[in-house]
Order: C-alpha cells, then structure tokens, then sequence
C-alpha cells in the first residue's frame, strides 16, 4: 500500500457527517490521522465555533484547508440572516422568497429600538438594532386589512424546536422573548402551506450545499422532507406536533410518528411522483428552480466577505437550507444549518462527495502514489502549486458541472 501523502486533524467528536468523511480518507490509504493538536496538518475537520482561523495557513510548506467559512454564521444565525437579507442591494427580491421578518431584543438588554418609519436604516447604521417598533407597525397594518395575523417568534441561535412561539397576539410574542433573555427573530407565519395527504400534514425541505475552496456551490442531487405526524390545524397554534416538523420534537411528541413515512422522512423519488400524482406539476420546473436561486443569492451575497481565494489557507463547507412550499408552490427560506446532519442512508454518497468535491480537489490522489502526478480533476493543481500568490489573485477556475452526486449551481 502507498505511503500517507496528506495528513489530517479532527477536533469536533459529536459530527457524524465529518466522522465519515474521516472513515473514507483513511481507507484511501493516502491519508494519515495526526493528534487534534498537531499543528501539521494539511486539512482540518474542525468544531464550527471553535476554528483557530488565525493560526492556519502559516506552516511552512503546507497548504491547509478547513471544513469552515470564517463569517459563514452571517447566514447561519437567524437574526443574521434577517439582517443581511434587509440591508444587501443583492438580496432586494427576498419578499419574494423569505417570511417578513424581525429582530427582536429583550428589553432588559436596553439595545436601541429603531423608529417604526425608517427602520431599514437604523438597521444598516447600527450593530444591533431592537426592530420591535417596525414589527408592531406591520402587525398592525396586516391586521386591519385582513393578511393574516399568525407571527412565528423563534431563537436566533436555537436549534430542535427550542424557543418558539406560535401566535396571533402580538404583545405575547415580545412578552415571550423578554422573558427568554436572548435575541429572537418575530417572522410572519406560512399560514397556507402545501400540505401532504393523508394526514393533511405539514412539511419542510432540507437541501444540502457544498462551497469548495473556489467558492464553487454545489447542490446534492438528493433532498429529504421533514414530515409532520399530525394534521395542520390553523385554529390550535399550541399544538407543535401539527406546526413544526423537527424531528425530535415529533418523535417525542406526537403518538403518530413513523406512521405516514419511516422516521418521518420523505425522499425526493417519492415526492416527485407524489406531486405528479396529485398536483400534476414536476419537481424539475417547480420546487427546484426555486431552491437553486435563493441558495445561490445567499451564497453570492456573502462570498466577497468570507471567500479564501486571498488567504494563505482555504475553506470549504457543507450547508442545510430549510425551506417551505406553500399552497401556490412557492419556495420560502427558512433558515440555514451551518453544520447540518444528514439522513442516515445518505451518509456514504454525501461524504463521499464531500470528499470528491472539496477535498480530492486540493489534494489530488492517485493510484501510483506519485505525488507529482496531473490530477484528474479539470479543476485542481498540485498541493504544493495549488495556492501560490499567482493562483490566488486568478479569476476563479471552471469546475465541472457534475461531481459525483453534486451539481454545480
């Protein structure tokens, strides 16, 4: 067998999507497994808020590369996310496809309130901004001309259900978040999303992105929806099982999970038949033109702050965009996982992709075991010319249109 060519670290132990990305690079034989701590690595799998981003890139003779975009999280908290959506020209369409939305401060933070008549500005000229104001003024504008009057309210850094509250009463949902002690966004509730049958259930999408090192995006052929177990009832916002598909919630809650699919997932063979069958429209012209065109708004808008063509190491990374349909099959955002899990059958395909994509595209591997060898990737180098001070202020390089089961967006 050939010798190690490439070595690498893993500092983030609870990462099941990582732990297997780390079980392929051993079994090829041509990459070795140092200590967490070993500075001599050439790439890092590690914790997403615990990145030593400073000290990488500055081992002689090593080029290093990292699972994570630095500034990533400006998409990845959600009253990041609202603020980044408001306040960038590039994402001025985003009524089209993100829920009216609000970042809200307890008020025992005393962050400053921006007026509800010029909120926007308050919001760009200020680092944190408390848009309880502009809210109130929405919510009661939508309220007398009949829009609807369900308002979501959900932690900025929660996860798994956590720090939500579902109501038609404004002033329960600020009571609510000035109670919580933390940063909530307020967004306008879908309150005619598509529902599947049986069951009259709700659903969410959840689509799997890749940013390799060249700020290539790639979507993941497959795409998994979050089911509910119970019926949607509009008239009963307490009950989460018929509101919210995150699975822990509806397998500890609902007496009715696994019943309509196994661990309440549905993958996208099943829904493209399911909306030919039932609605008469394809996945294909749909949904998914939709899901590419946010994710690559999102992704585009943040890339000149957080890309690392320019540094002297490079990121890569693997996103979860959450997204809804609703009755009129428009595509909403919900949010982005920046360190998403992934279903348990598609663990092998994804990281093998992962790895195909982002990393064999750095570190070429070869059969001979010949280091100087030309890579078979169209759009990779040598480890040791791949970023040289001429590579990096060169345009960005073509990457295929296809790898594996990713498409390039």
């Amino acid at each position: 067998m050939n010798s190690p060519m490439y070595t690498f670290v893993t500092r983030d132990d609870n990462s099941t999507v990582y732990a297997e990305v780390s079980k392929i690079l051993q079994a090829t034989g041509q990459w070795k497994r140092l200590k967490r701590d070993n500075p001599r690595f050439n790439l890092m799998l590690g914790e997403r808020n615990r990145l030593p981003f400073g000290r990488l890139g500055h081992e002689p003779g090593l080029v290093q590369l990292v699972n994570y975009y630095r500034g990533a999280d400006k998409l990845c908290r959600k009253a990041s996310l609202v603020k980044l959506i408001k306040t960038s020209p590039e994402l001025s369409d985003s009524s089209n496809w993100f829920p009216e939305s609000y970042i809200i401060y307890p008020t025992n933070l005393n962050t400053p309130v921006a007026p509800a008549t010029n909120g926007i500005s308050h919001l760009k000229n200020n680092p944190k901004t408390d848009e309880r104001e502009v809210f109130l003024a929405s919510y009661h504008s939508k309220k007398e001309s009949g829009e609807g009057t369900v308002w979501i309210a959900k932690s900025s850094a929660g996860a798994k259900g956590a720090g939500i509250l579902i109501s038609h009463d404004a002033n329960q949902l600020l009571e609510y978040i000035d109670n919580q002690g933390q940063v909530h966004v307020i967004q306008k509730y879908l309150e005619k999303p598509l529902l599947l049958e049986p069951g009259h259930r709700k659903f969410d999408i959840r689509s799997w992105v890749l940013v390799d090192h060249q700020y290539n995006i790639y979507l993941y052929r497959e795409g998994v929806l979050r089911t509910s177990s119970e019926p949607y009832n509009s008239s009963d916002l307490q009950d989460m099982t018929s509101h919210l598909t995150n699975h822990c919630i509806q397998k500890e809650h609902s007496q009715n999970y696994g019943r309509y699919e196994e661990g309440n997932e549905m993958f996208f063979d099943e829904f493209r038949l399911y909306l030919l069958n039932t609605h008469n429209v394809t996945l294909e012209t749909t949904i998914l033109p939709q899901i590419k065109q946010i994710i690559k708004s999102c992704l585009t808008c943040i890339e000149p702050t957080i890309s690392t063509k320019h540094l002297s190491y490079q990121s890569f990374q693997l996103f979860g965009f959450d997204f809804m349909v609703d009755e009129s099959f428009k595509v909403w955002l919900i949010e982005i996982n920046g360190a998403p899990a992934c279903a348990q059958k598609l663990y092998p395909e994804l990281c093998q992709g992962i790895v195909d994509v982002a990393i064999s595209s750095v570190f070429t591997l070869n059969s001979g075991g010949d280091s100087s060898s030309a890579s078979s990737s169209p759009y990779s180098s040598s480890p040791s010319s791949t970023f040289t001070t001429n590579s990096c202020s060169s345009p960005k390089l073509r990457a295929p249109l296809h790898v594996g089961p990713f498409t390039r967006l």
